[in-house]
């Protein structure tokens, strides 16, 4: 079963890390990459461009309207994902434990709905 892990953390702290503290955070998610790619469950992923960088779409009374940047204000927002394949819940949740992002932030898993 496919399960997508979405990372969350805040952009501005992210903003804010050093060089040598945004390499490290490359090479833990460059390691855990590497490790979910032996391991055959890793179907794909990327990290995303900050919230600044994404328009939003809503169609409402047959009228589209679009917006820059988030609809919604939070304290984190969703930095980038990982598709995996895997037996079952547990088998994605303990991988999601596994990603650098949940000590910083949080890892929502989700079930992919084939349609």
């Amino acid at each position: 079963m496919q399960y997508l892990l979405m990372i969350y953390g805040n952009e501005a702290a992210m903003a804010a890390v050093t060089e040598a503290q945004g390499g490290k955070m490359l090479a833990a998610y460059g390691a855990y990459a590497e490790a979910m790619g032996k391991a055959g469950v890793l179907v794909g992923g990327n990290r995303l461009r900050p919230t600044s960088a994404s328009t939003t779409v809503r169609i409402a009374d047959g009228k589209t309207t679009v917006l820059d940047g988030p609809y919604i204000e939070t304290k984190e927002q969703l930095g980038g994902y990982f598709l995996i394949e895997v037996p079952d819940l547990d088998a994605a949740l303990s991988w999601a434990e596994r990603c650098p992002g949940a000590s910083t932030g949080a890892v929502e898993v989700r079930p992919i709905w084939v349609m």
